[in-house]
């Protein structure tokens, strides 16, 4: 249990989102350098088989959200290393390709946040041309690195009634699914989830918590051809 609490804590508080207000963050959007990935809780800390049902009882806690999601993904051991080392070159390759968007690696998977003024007008799903031309490098890295499914998860602030809220948040999970899959992703890699106000990260009685809220999280994981590849010494 060890294990999942250290990674419970790293999947709760280090992904830095967009206008969050973290240090290392706003550094960024000020001078428009981007630092060193966090490379948090590397893949082997769960072992093999562990992994399932930590991210079962962590996903049922977070609603089965990215923590569950990212726990409930790994294998840890030498697979999860190997697994890994694939991922820090996608994830690389994203947070040098996508401007708009903060990539981190947690784990054995990769995890990018948007706040969703960058894709998104105010009460609208429509996707923004930036956004499309990030979701594009997206689709670009997700094609090149096979063998991953990917979570697009859409998140809100209390502003507005719960259901509103619920379905523009489903509306632009799917979204940023159906661009991507018109781009050529297949769409039985993703998995498209509104979660209304329901995963707040900051304090919604601010300004500032409420843009922090709004946003869209993309998780992406090994999926079980590429674990088995990985076991196999098939993946390099």
């Amino acid at each position: 249990m060890l294990a999942a609490t250290l990674l419970f804590s790293s999947c709760q508080t280090t992904a830095p989102v967009a206008g969050s207000g973290n240090t290392q963050t706003t550094t960024q959007a000020k001078t428009g350098e981007k630092q060193g990935m966090s490379k948090t809780t590397k893949g082997g800390l769960i072992g093999a088989g562990g992994g399932a049902v930590l991210g079962g009882l962590i996903g049922n806690r977070l609603g089965n959200t990215a923590a569950g999601a990212i726990v409930g993904a790994a294998v840890g051991g030498a697979t999860g290393a190997v697994i890994g080392r694939r991922m820090d070159k996608q994830a690389e390759e994203l947070e040098k390709s996508m401007e708009n968007a903060n990539v981190e690696r947690v784990g054995e998977a990769i995890r990018v946040n948007f706040d969703s003024g960058i894709l998104f007008a105010v009460n609208s799903a429509e996707l923004s041309a930036t956004a499309k031309q990030d979701i594009q490098k997206l689709a670009k890295t997700l094609q090149d690195y096979q063998g991953t499914n990917v979570i697009i998860e859409g998140h809100t602030d209390n502003t507005g009634s719960y259901e509103l809220n619920q379905k523009l948040s489903e509306r632009r999970a799917e979204a940023v699914a159906s661009y991507a899959r018109s781009l050529g992703v297949a769409g039985s890699r993703l998995q498209a989830k509104g979660y209304s106000y329901d995963q707040p990260i900051a304090d919604n009685s601010t300004v500032e918590g409420r843009k922090q809220n709004r946003r869209v999280e993309i998780i992406i994981v090994a999926n079980e051809e590429l674990k088995q590849a990985a076991e196999n010494g098939e993946l390099k």
